[in-house]
Order: structure tokens, then sequence, then C-alpha cells
């Protein structure tokens, strides 16, 4: 029997079980309503979408084609229509999740308006906005049921069984628009307890994958600006743990933690670590500060700091902001230390923040990780702070001047202009941006791609679109033409809004509680019956 039809059996065993004053209660109605609730708590969603993803990372062990994506969304409307056209188009939301950016969150979502993107917002924005997301995306799984309920009831009346059992199936097979979400905690808003109320919060509202990185959360920075400043390992550490615990106390048992190095792009450091021993874990990363060896104390000045590091007197370079400074060029050094130590102790998954798109490089650090622990995977940013276009034509470029061929009628560093887009060097730079996911999943151990803010971009740019068109001299045109005709013409859901806003929905309730006595919205004079 299937599932539908066993819920309507199991309601109407129940209504029958009261007597008569359940029987204006309809058990098929009963059972709609149950479908279309699936997940009736955060802590569920978490607990199905981590299962969904442990089993990605597993399938993508396996073989690396097998990657998975997503987009950073920013708001619930936004994330809902990202997956009900995923299901449009594929047929399947099979690896394809949803990104939470922390940077959308102060740019977009703060009381306080505009931020940059240094944990400035309020902490439970980002809670508020999984909730949110996942809100919107019930939404999306109880309109699509609400049509196949509608289609169903017709094929009845119509007396069409073959069409009915086709439907049946439909609902017995629908697969849910709920997909794990990687969700920012930035540095984690404040001490270890901070972290880990937080990081409830956010399993509570559904998040299956939290995200921390390993900056000092007061001086934490956006990971393409200047100005970055790391804490020492066990400061890290500890929050991990603070995130592990909170998932094994919601019962997420196997909920992921991606641990974020931005040591790539750090030079500094707020903290000189602890350390017992020689070698020991405070004692590799302090070995990374910049400074001068002191033979005695007359090489102290007042105020100095001296520390003890490789068996030498170590005199740290202190900057006039009290933070000390890592040597030039040991970035990479101390992402591989940052990625094992990491793995080591708890996480799951790693994000090393990089300045460029570079396979190259990305597999140099991860090939080193590997080393260690032979099955370590990224997330990897592909971020819309890289200029794409610029970095594969000078990528192209380079590949090009070392194997000797003519580079002669190209400016390496004007290749981002226009003049260049017909060229031989641009047709294979945009070819390696298009198998740029592919090929990092393959060569450089990249699990999930994602982009972090997307839809911030995609909504400017079509809002200036609209503006210019508009206000401009098209006039309703400008909306007419380059809008609503594509919508039509696509099969953009949202085109009948009243009907993605509920309001069908919401006439099927009306119906279940109030039988013909029900004032309906869907009636023939409602307009959105012009779009079919």
């Amino acid at each position: 029997m299937s599932t539908y039809k066993s819920d309507i059996d199991n309601a109407a065993t129940l209504i029958g079980s009261q007597g008569s004053a359940w029987n204006a209660i309809n058990p098929e109605y009963a059972a709609r309503m149950k479908a279309q609730n699936k997940f009736k708590t955060g802590l569920d969603i978490a607990r199905y979408t981590a299962k969904i993803m442990r089993a990605d990372m597993e399938r993508y062990d396996n073989d690396p084609s097998q990657y998975t994506q997503s987009l950073g969304c920013w708001h619930g409307f936004i994330g809902q229509q990202k997956m009900i056209s995923i299901k449009k188009h594929f047929n399947s939301t099979d690896r394809r999740y949803l990104y939470l950016s922390g940077w959308m969150v102060a740019a977009l979502r703060s009381e306080f308006g505009p931020l940059p993107d240094q944990s400035m917002h309020e902490k439970t924005s980002v809670a508020g906005l999984i909730e949110e997301l996942y809100t919107f995306l019930r939404q999306a799984d109880a309109r699509e049921l609400g049509g196949l309920f509608r289609a169903l009831d017709a094929a009845r009346e119509a007396g069409d069984s073959a069409k009915e059992a086709e439907i049946q199936s439909q609902i017995d097979n629908h697969q849910t628009h709920i997909v794990p979400i990687v969700a920012d905690i930035d540095a984690g808003f404040g001490n270890e307890e901070a972290t880990y109320l937080l990081a409830k919060r956010m399993i509570e509202a559904g998040a299956c994958c939290i995200q921390i990185e390993n900056q000092v959360s007061d001086e934490k920075q956006c990971g393409h600006q200047d100005g970055k400043v790391t804490v020492p390992h066990e400061d890290f550490l500890a929050k991990i743990r603070a995130v592990r615990y909170a998932f094994l106390e919601l019962g997420v048992d196997d909920g992921v933690i991606v641990a974020r190095t931005d040591s790539l792009g750090a030079g500094l450091t707020k903290q000189i670590a602890i350390t017992e021993e020689p070698g020991d874990l405070g004692d590799q990363y302090n070995n990374f500060l910049d400074g001068e060896y002191i033979d005695s104390a007359d090489d102290i000045a007042n105020g100095d700091l001296v520390i003890k590091a490789n068996g030498k007197l170590l005199k740290p370079k202190r900057l006039r902001s009290n933070l000390f400074q890592f040597r030039k060029g040991t970035g990479e050094d101390r992402v591989v230390l940052d990625c094992i130590t990491s793995l080591q102790n708890g996480a799951d998954l790693l994000w090393i923040e990089t300045e460029k798109p570079h396979v190259g490089q990305i597999a140099a650090m991860v090939n080193r990780i590997r080393e260690v622990v032979p099955n370590a995977k990224l997330v990897y940013n592909n971020s819309p702070s890289f200029n794409w276009t610029l970095n594969f034509r000078q990528q192209v470029f380079d590949a090009w001047s070392e194997a000797g061929k003519d580079v002669s009628a190209f400016d390496r560093a004007n290749l981002m202009s226009e003049e260049y887009d017909a060229t031989e060097l641009a047709q294979e730079a945009d070819a390696k941006i298009r198998t740029f996911q592919a090929d990092a999943a393959r060569e450089a151990g990249i699990f999930h791609h994602l982009i972090t803010l997307p839809t911030y971009h995609t909504a400017a740019l079509s809002t200036d679109n609209l503006a210019k068109e508009y206000f401009g001299d098209q006039g309703m045109l400008g909306y007419v033409k380059n809008v609503q005709r594509q919508e039509i013409r696509q099969g953009i859901a949202c085109v009948r809004h009243q009907n993605m806003a509920g309001s069908d929905m919401g006439d099927d309730h009306k119906e279940y509680f109030s039988g013909d006595a029900a004032l309906k919205a869907a009636g023939k004079d409602n307009t959105m019956n012009q779009f079919g």
C-alpha cells in the first residue's frame, strides 16, 4: 500500500475512534496536510540532511566526478526559487545544496542596515535566515503536492484511472525541496561558549553543516579583504569541539563541520600560542612568527616580548596594533598545518580561502594534507571576489608563454578587455572556467563547490536592467518583454505569484475547514488564470 493511502486509512481509523465528534474531518484531507508537512521541526531537517550530506561525501570519495554544488541565498524566496528551478531543469535535487553566506547576512539582513563582513551583524540573524530558508522550501513542497492533489481530484472526477494511478505514484515518490545547507558561523561570534550557543540555534533551525573559520572573532574580516588575524590552533579547536557538542546534544550525531583556514591571506596573529615542549602544536604555530633572534638581555628594549623558539630566543615583531606578524612566505605551510590539525581534531571538511581560482595551487596544498589525512576534501568558494575572466586569461597566457607560444598580440595586464573576447586565448580561458569545478573536484580534492553571493549580484543586475528600461523609453515594455514574457515562456513558477504565495493552498484549506461555504480566491475572476 502507498504511504498516502496508508495515511488515509490511519486517519480514518483515528477519526472513527472519536465517535461522532470528528465526523466532519475528512481522512484524505488530513493525510494530504500531513504529506504537505514532511518535516515538523528544524531538527528533523538537520537529521535528514546530515544523512544526505554524509552519503554524498562517501560517494565523492569513491568517484570525484560526484562533487556537490550550491549557491548562496540571502532570502527564503531566493532559496525556494533556486530549488524549484533545479527540480524543473534536472528532475532531481541530487548533490545540490544551499549556502548561507555570512557576508550576505551582514550586507542584506542586519537591522543596522548594510554592514561589512566583519561579524558586526546580529548573530541571531544567521539562525533566522536558516529557519526562513527552510520555511520557504517546506512551502514549496506543500505547493507542489497541493497541485498534485488537485490533479488527482480532477482525474477521479474525469474517471481517468490511468491518470489517477500516475498522479498517485508522483505523490508517493515526491522528492522534497529540502536539501543540506552549508551555514557560515563566521569565527564563532565570541568565545567557545558563544560559538556553542549560536551553533545550537543554527542546528535547531535546520543546519546540518556549519562552517567556522580560524580568524579572531572580534577582528574578523572578509576572506578577500586585508588585515586578517588568525588564532592559535588550540583556540580554534575549542570552537570545533563546541560545535560538535551542539550537534551531539541535539541528536544530530552525523552533523558536518567545515574548518575554514584564512591563513593563506592572513599575515597576523593576536596571540602567541601556549607551548609545553619543542615541536608541539603551539611551538609549530610560534615558529612561523616574524622577528629577530637575540643573544642576550641587552637586545631587549622596554616592553619587548621574548619567547624561546627553535632552541633560541626570539623577539617577535609586534606592530603598533599589538598584533604579531608572521614571516612572509609561510602562508601555505600554515594552511597545511591548520587543515591537518582540524581534521585530526573533529572537523569533517576543509575550506581553504585562496586569492585566486587556480587548480594547481589548491591541489598542491591538498596533496600535502592528504599525505597525512588521505581522504581530506574541501568545500571551495568559487568567489565573486575573483575576476574570473582576467584570472583564467592570464593563466592561459602564462601557459602559452611557458610553452613557447607567441603571445605578443596580448597585453597580460589588460586581458579583461573586450577586444580579446573573440580570440583563441579567451575561448580557451572560458573553456577552463566551464570545467573548473569538475577539474578541481578531480585534481584538487574539492567535494563541494559554492558561490558565496551570486544572488546578491543577480538581484543587482536584473534590477539595473529593469530600471534602465522601465524608467526609460521602453516604459511598460521593459517589464513585459524582459520579465513577464520570459517568465511565461521559460515556465518560471512565480509568474503565477498568487499561487506561489500560497493562495491555492489557502483555498484548499478553506474547503477542508468550511466545505461548500468556503470563500475561495481561485475562482474564474482570478487574474492568475491568464497564465494557465
